[in-house]
């Protein structure tokens, strides 16, 4: 790291946002400087809060973003799996995932064990719910006695013993980014892609993985609600990992309708259980085998089918493993709700729409997820989903079921859903789902 990345004198912080306040490029010591001394609480958080409203407004090149990335990405440690090695001596490659989040988005929960059943371990540091997307941790956080907190040494020893692990990402890992993104959230800079998209890749790229794919989610239940915004910020990420050295390629998938029929913390990983036992809802299936054929190609395996080991049940058996190293029970019942509530079809004929983003909201609502990052969420919340857009329906049948421990919360929730369905007449013939639009990888860039 050169001198100015780490002397607090060597810039001044209203000259750089003055910089990109015109319109011009920050060289690769002004941004290693300003992350570093904004770290250290050189530069002050209105002086950040202006440069990070320049950057939404004027936007960075590729070698900025790359540069901002490595500078989020050396404020902390690195991760290192090279240890991990076959019986051969050969290193075994490492595969992640990233979804930019969704409503219904349980894919991480049978995926990581499903690319660790075929040997490549899975190191998937993941996070909590916020607002109308759900998390990760607090869906597994539902199985009694599961921990979500690991030391870098336990999660290293359970890759290279089960092959699979789902934890939080520890608070040494990019420290820039999680004060950076506080204040993005209360500065209305969230929706810049360059800050965006370095936010993600810091703590990938920091997280030592080999192979990631990125699951970029478009659509109303989706952060990115067009396809070009999608599509830009896929490339952008593609080629953060790209040029750091990791194989990285993008989905651009469907999120204008729940995936699969569950959006709440237990009850998803009920539907995940149902998926690694051969079964389960065809979108979240069929999304899961994609990602994992994308992982295992990333670490170098091909001409395999990843659906036969959900079939064959050695998916299961990854999936029990990795429950049972985090202090889960694989076996315990899971958390039902006290007070359940039935949405109706409101006419006959053929569902055309629910709204992914209707029905999030209308799950955090029940309980399932948060307002704020301390906030508690309720294992047993969330929307069963009855019927899905291309399914006959008759007026009056049960369409959604909402599941609350708070029977105070349904009348909100119910709320959320007004203007969430649409039923067309009979007989409408409604085009094909698309779920996964496009992929995106470094020969796109």
């Amino acid at each position: 790291m050169s001198r100015a990345a780490t002397d607090p004198t060597s810039y001044d912080a209203v000259d750089v946002i003055r910089t990109k306040r015109d319109g011009g490029r920050l060289s690769g010591d002004q941004i290693r400087w300003v992350i570093s001394a904004y770290t250290a609480g050189d530069v002050a958080e209105e002086q950040m809060s202006a440069l990070a409203m320049a950057v939404l407004l004027r936007g960075m090149d590729r070698a900025e973003i790359a540069d901002w990335t490595q500078a989020m990405i050396a404020s902390g440690e690195r991760m290192n799996f090279s240890s991990l090695t076959r019986a051969d001596g050969t290193r075994r490659l490492t595969a992640d995932k990233h979804s930019t989040g969704g409503v219904g988005d349980k894919i991480t929960l049978p995926l990581a064990p499903l690319v660790a059943s075929f040997g490549v371990p899975v190191p998937q540091l993941s996070g909590r719910g916020l607002g109308h997307t759900g998390g990760t941790l607090d869906k597994l956080e539902s199985i009694p006695g599961w921990r979500a907190q690991l030391s870098n040494q336990e999660i290293l020893n359970q890759l290279d013993t089960v092959g699979a692990v789902i934890c939080a990402a520890g608070a040494s890992l990019a420290p820039a980014d999680k004060k950076l993104y506080a204040l993005r959230d209360v500065t209305g800079t969230v929706e810049s892609i360059p800050l965006i998209a370095s936010s993600i890749m810091s703590k990938k790229i920091a997280e030592g993985t080999d192979a990631l794919v990125l699951d970029v989610k478009v659509g109303s239940g989706a952060f990115m609600k067009t396809h070009d915004d999608a599509e830009e910020l896929a490339r952008t990420m593609v080629a953060l990992g790209t040029d750091a050295g990791v194989r990285t390629t993008a989905l651009l998938t469907e999120m204008s309708t729940p995936l699969g029929m569950t959006a709440g913390n237990a009850m998803e990983v009920e539907e995940s259980l149902e998926v690694l036992a051969g079964g389960g809802p065809d979108d979240v299936v069929d999304l899961t085998v994609a990602l994992a054929a994308e992982m295992l190609a990333g670490a170098g395996i091909t001409g395999v089918d990843p659906a036969e080991h959900l079939r064959g049940g050695q998916a299961m058996d990854s999936w029990r493993q990795m429950i049972s190293a985090q202090g889960g029970d694989p076996d315990a019942p899971l958390p039902q709700p006290r007070h359940q509530h039935t949405v109706t079809a409101p006419a006959s004929g053929v569902l055309s729409r629910l709204d992914a983003y209707a029905v999030g909201v209308a799950a955090w609502r029940l309980g399932a997820g948060r307002s704020r990052k301390e906030d508690p969420v309720q294992a047993a919340a969330g929307v069963r989903i009855h019927a899905k857009p291309g399914d006959t329906v008759t007026a009056g049948q049960p369409l959604l079921t909402l599941c609350t421990d708070q029977e105070h919360r349904i009348p909100r929730a119910e709320e959320a859903l007004t203007e969430a369905v649409s039923v067309e007449p009979e007989g409408t013939q409604l085009p094909a789902p698309t779920l996964i639009h496009r992929r995106i990888t470094a020969e796109d860039l």
